[in-house]
């Protein structure tokens, strides 16, 4: 162990000893003894007795008689006890409309609310509607808003957890008042999919998110820490009886205008033409069940745009969120232990179409597309290949059968062709079974089929020389025809305290993923892990420390070890303003490119804060022997980076991060490679409908500038006028005109 990184580990577990010593955990006091804890609660919800109004406000006639609750359990960082504020919920419901007012206690002036953009509300004070509509425990919905209104909303599946990008219509307001903050919803039930019956009955939960010295969290339901089911332990609600599952059909048009303008040869900045498209989303739904959508001619132009990531010592393929609505619907199905399925794989589709079932414990998906600029990425055991390659038919199919509470099989099928001729398919089974509140199986089984597209120039670019697969097929694109498989299986254990798990995952050296993302292939892996967790619920400086070991060793199909590593995590959660350490430390020998590197290591520490509702800020520091993989030589590895919020107003965000990579040759000193990424963004919400924002980035391995302001107008999530530009600048020296400096080298307006 090197010495500097003993030094520090030392450091790092004296002081979290000292403060578990000087802060030993209290005894819990007579009132939260008495404050005893009420599991799997019941609420019958009534009729409206006339009108409400979503205004914040909560003296509507029509609240009156409304289901009431009032004790709530805070189980972080307290474990089933009384919250230090009293929160009060009403509920209620029409023929058309769920109904829910939350009466939020606390003193106004400590309350961390921000007027932003919908779903941007998760880092200050909200609350959310917990609706499990079929009671399988295996997805839900969680519907939310702030205390200025905002909405949020995620979808809840059991297998992969909460997905960010859905989004619900609904209707939400909330306001500040002398004794906290009030909300309001009114949640569309044409909005939401349940069983077609005359009664309901749902799983259902309330949740206050208050984030203070802690982020504390409350809730109607008292949980077992125990059982990892989250929804099974949620209340049980009826009363609701008479309501109608939606059917109906949405037309969804949009308009695009924008020109581009980019620097020719001669270096003289061109513009284009102001060229424009039409295009139609069509959304139908035949039932609260069945939902089919196209999309003709669409445009898919991102107007988030990615994050640079440091890719200087990769030699795989960068992973990119899906961010394109189209794609976002639906895509907790498209989930699998593998990325079987990635959707941005669809690039440039002319034509979209989609059908979404979801019955009680069944659901389907199934995406067909017609991709104009196709791409492929061509896996290897230590690299991967991005090649593009014209048009091509992708369809993907997804049916997942739920078998009680989170337990699922599930079957996943892939399949593109290209016009040029060649395609990719995959097909496979998967699923997870819980043993037992703490104890579950999962496993993933996929089948490959690949006929190469049949044109070697295209990889004339990338390394092809190589060889894979025991019929020896080449690197190339050359009309080639391949099966390839991957398996993965893990057995998982979590309780109160502590965890393990045990997982082996394979990919042969002819596996692909054309509509998937797995970059590498020809591996056989197997890992182990296991952490604990002590929990200070009572003391005043510390709230948890957890700590995690993880190993795993890693071959090749020829039985080759290609890798073996070992690593330590220690996490420190801390009761002043939400302020959590992490450390770990890697120890590994790897075998790459026939080259043998041992004892590489590295130290790891990052941190993050949030001293007040106006400030959050974090960093990290890396240090280590790492391989550098393009000079096949052990580097003296030094990675760092910081980010920070700043809010100087409620309607305005300044996000800045800086993150940096270098690496010097461990013997000689020589500098290996370096690379830098700046970006921040300045976001202003002037109502909440208007927004503008303004994105900078600089990444100085191809010294570029890029800047990209945008003004969005937002009626709800699926009506929306954007108007935004794009600037990309290089650092330049032309001979023919002698220009050199930082110069606009491309730009783009739309609309």
């Amino acid at each position: 162990m090197h010495k500097y990184h003993r030094f520090y580990a030392a450091l790092l577990v004296y002081l979290l000893c000292v403060i578990a010593i000087a802060a030993p955990p209290a005894s819990a006091s007579d009132a939260d003894s008495a404050y005893a804890p009420v599991y799997h609660p019941k609420l019958d919800i009534p009729r409206t007795a006339g009108p409400i109004e979503i205004d914040g406000g909560i003296d509507d006639v029509g609240w009156r008689g409304a289901a009431r609750i009032d004790r709530f359990f805070e189980h972080n960082p307290g474990d089933e006890t009384k919250p230090e504020v009293e929160t009060e919920v009403w509920v209620a419901y029409d023929d058309a409309y769920l109904y829910v007012a939350w009466i939020c206690y606390d003193d106004p002036d400590e309350v961390r609310a921000h007027f932003c953009e919908r779903d941007d509300i998760f880092s200050g004070d909200y609350v959310i509607l917990c609706l499990d509509t079929y009671g399988e425990a295996t997805h839900a919905y969680e519907i939310a808003t702030n205390p200025y209104g905002i909405p949020g909303d995620l979808l809840f599946s059991s297998s992969y957890g909460e997905d960010s990008t859905y989004d619900l219509l609904f209707e939400s307001a909330g306001r500040i008042t002398e004794f906290g903050w009030v909300a309001e919803m009114a949640v569309p039930f044409e909005s939401l999919r349940f069983p077609d019956r005359e009664d309901q009955v749902w799983r259902i939960d309330f949740w206050r998110n208050r984030p203070r010295e802690s982020r504390f969290q409350y809730s109607w339901v008292a949980f077992d820490r125990d059982d990892d089911c989250w929804p099974c332990q949620w209340g049980t609600a009826t009363g609701i009886s008479g309501i109608e599952p939606s059917a109906g059909l949405e037309l969804l048009p949009s308009v695009i205008a924008y020109q581009s303008g980019s620097l020719n040869d001669e270096g003289d900045f061109v513009n284009g033409d102001i060229d424009g498209e039409l295009s139609l989303g069509i959304s139908y739904d035949l039932s609260s069940e069945l939902t089919a959508e196209v999309a003709i001619n669409p445009d898919f132009s991102q107007v988030e745009s990615d994050a640079a990531q440091l890719d200087v010592n990769s030699t795989f393929a960068l992973f990119y969120p899906e961010k394109r609505p189209f794609f976002q619907e639906g895509s907790d199905l498209f989930d699998t232990y593998f990325e079987a399925i990635y959707t941005r794989s669809i690039n440039d589709p002319a034509l979209a179409g989609k059908i979404t079932w979801r019955n009680g414990s069944n659901s389907v998906a199934l995406l067909s597309a017609y991709d104009e600029h196709s791409v492929i990425i061509l896996p290897f055991e230590e690299r991967s290949e991005f090649i593009e390659n014209g048009k091509s038919y992708s369809n993907v199919l997804r049916f997942r059968h739920d078998l009680g509470e989170q337990s699922h099989l599930g079957v996943v099928a892939t399949d593109r062709r290209f016009d040029s001729g060649g395609s990719g398919s995959l097909a496979g089974l998967d699923g997870q079974i819980r043993l037992s509140s703490s104890n579950s199986v999962r496993f993933q089984l996929l089948s490959s089929h690949t006929d190469e597209v049949d044109n070697p120039a295209l990889t004339d670019s990338v390394t092809t020389a190589h060889l894979f697969g025991d019929e020896g097929y080449t690197g190339a694109l050359d009309g080639e025809s391949f099966w390839g498989h991957g398996l993965t299986a893990a057995l998982v254990r979590s309780k109160k305290n502590y965890w393990a798990a045990a997982q082996y995952n394979e990919l042969s050296p002819t596996f692909r993923a054309d509509n998937g993302f797995e970059p590498s292939n020809n591996r056989r892996m197997g890992s182990i892990e296991m952490g604990g967790i002590v929990r200070f619920e009572n003391s005043a400086i510390l709230e948890s420390i957890d700590g995690e070991i993880d190993a795993a060793r890693k071959w090749n199909f020829d039985g080759v070890l290609k890798d073996e590593w070992i690593t330590t995590n220690v996490t420190a959660h801390f009761r002043a303003a939400q302020t959590g350490i992490h450390g770990q430390y890697l120890r590994s020998n790897e075998l790459f490119r026939d080259i043998r590197f041992d004892d590489i290591w590295q130290s790891h520490i990052c941190f993050s804060t949030q001293p007040f509702a106006a400030l959050r800020f974090g960093g990290n520091y890396n240090y280590g022997h790492r391989i550098a993989r393009r000079d096949l030589v052990m580097g003296m590895e030094t990675s760092w980076g910081a980010w920070a919020d700043i809010r100087p107003l409620d309607r305005m965000l300044i996000a800045t991060s800086f993150s940096r990579i270098q690496s010097d040759n461990l013997r000689s000193g020589e500098r290996l490679f370096s690379q830098s990424v700046l970006r921040a963004t300045l976001s202003l919400q002037m109502t909440r409908e208007l927004s503008a924002r303004v994105v900078t980035q600089y990444n100085d391995r191809d010294e570029s500038w890029e800047f990209d302001p945008l003004v969005t107008y937002r009626l709800n999530s699926f009506s929306v006028l954007y108007f935004g530009s794009t600037h990309d600048y290089r650092d330049l020296t032309i001979e023919e005109d002698g220009r050199e400096g930082w110069t606009l080298t491309d730009r783009q307006y739309f609309l």
